[in-house]
């Protein structure tokens, strides 16, 4: 069973069978739910993304896939049914992100951790904000995706959460709470980070920044959030400067190694890694600014150790990362010795034969 290869036509023929039977007798007959997350729309009509992607199958593969072969989410039957050109609208919207979680939490901050209601300009100039931020896709957000409404809500779970709230907080998330935390701790540093989330949804210059295929880093892991993520991303990849680098280091007489670990790709690959490392932005946007780069800036780490780095929220400098892997090496030597010397006893106890 090939999970996923459905065309139009199948899709189509599974509409036809469900105006036919009717919602209700459709999704008994193939044991189906109600959609939760997806729906399809078709001349006007909505039907269970589910259940009709599932049963697609039968006209291509001889069987419908059981609703437990899959799921109805954004992974595989929304994605399915888009990719045989049929349009895929969301139930509900999305959870926030850390992104619109930070300027959310700016403007509670501003109003003295007081949430604010809808009809205030402030919220309603957030909302139309908030719609801007290329983070979720349209498909992900319904008609109240964002609106003064809801942006108000997310100010109340978050000042209800603040430790000096005296009354019964609201409904919010974790990452509600970490964002306030992180703004109680470093108002100054969140609240740049917020302004240059606003400076560059108003430029422009976030929204082109599309997610790339290795994106692997959450809400708690992109310590600024997702676009400026992706922006100290470009930066990193920007090939002037890495060869800028590349060339500083080996006019001073270094060589291509990892300034976490060591690893030299041309002494281990030979010809193929000659000339070849990552480059590594130490500075966060928050920090470095908008200004130019400078080569200082810049380290050269293998592409191993750039992950480490990346991985979660606090990152560790190259050099924060080096003393870690020093650590664990000389933690590893001292276990390797404490295994061995009970058998080094035992020996010299041993009579000479």
């Amino acid at each position: 069973m090939r999970r996923g290869e459905i065309s139009r036509e199948s899709v189509l023929k599974t509409l036809a069978e469900h105006d036919e039977l009717g919602r209700d007798a459709f999704l008994a007959k193939y044991g189906f739910g109600e959609a939760r997350s997806y729906v399809l729309v078709h001349e006007g009509q909505e039907y269970d993304s589910k259940a009709v992607a599932g049963v697609a199958h039968k006209w291509e593969q001889g069987r419908a896939l059981a609703p437990g072969e899959f799921s109805g989410g954004r992974d595989h039957a929304a994605a399915w049914l888009k990719r045989a050109g049929f349009h895929v609208k969301a139930i509900q919207n999305p959870d926030w992100a850390r992104d619109e979680i930070i300027l959310a939490c700016q403007l509670v901050m501003e109003n003295g951790w007081k949430g604010l209601e809808a009809q205030d300009g402030r919220v309603e100039e957030l909302s139309a904000l908030l719609q801007l931020l290329p983070i979720h896709a349209e498909a992900e957000r319904n008609e109240k995706f964002r609106n003064p409404n809801g942006v108000a809500r997310k100010t109340f779970d978050i000042a209800t959460r603040h430790p000096e709230y005296q009354g019964k907080p609201t409904n919010g998330g974790a990452l509600d709470v970490a964002v306030l935390r992180e703004f109680l701790a470093r108002p100054e540093e969140m609240t740049e980070t917020a302004r240059l989330i606003r400076q560059g949804i108003a430029t422009g210059e976030l929204q082109p920044l599309a997610p790339t295929e290795d994106e692997e880093f959450d809400d708690y892991s992109a310590p600024e959030g997702r676009l400026l993520m992706r922006r100290h991303r470009a930066r990193e990849r920007n090939k002037g400067l890495r060869k800028k680098k590349i060339a500083s280091v080996l006019r001073r007489g270094g060589r291509l190694a990892c300034e976490a670990c060591g690893f030299d790709f041309e002494k281990v690959y030979g010809e193929r890694g000659a000339g070849y490392i990552e480059c590594h932005h130490v500075l966060p946007l928050h920090v470095a600014g908008e200004g130019r780069t400078k080569l200082s800036d810049l380290a050269l780490i293998c592409a191993n150790c750039h992950r480490m780095i990346h991985r979660q929220a606090p990152w560790p400098t190259p050099g924060e990362l080096k003393a870690s892997i020093q650590e664990k090496h000389a933690a590893d030597v001292r276990a390797a010795a404490a295994i061995a010397r009970p058998r080094w006893a035992a020996d010299e106890q041993m009579p000479n034969p």
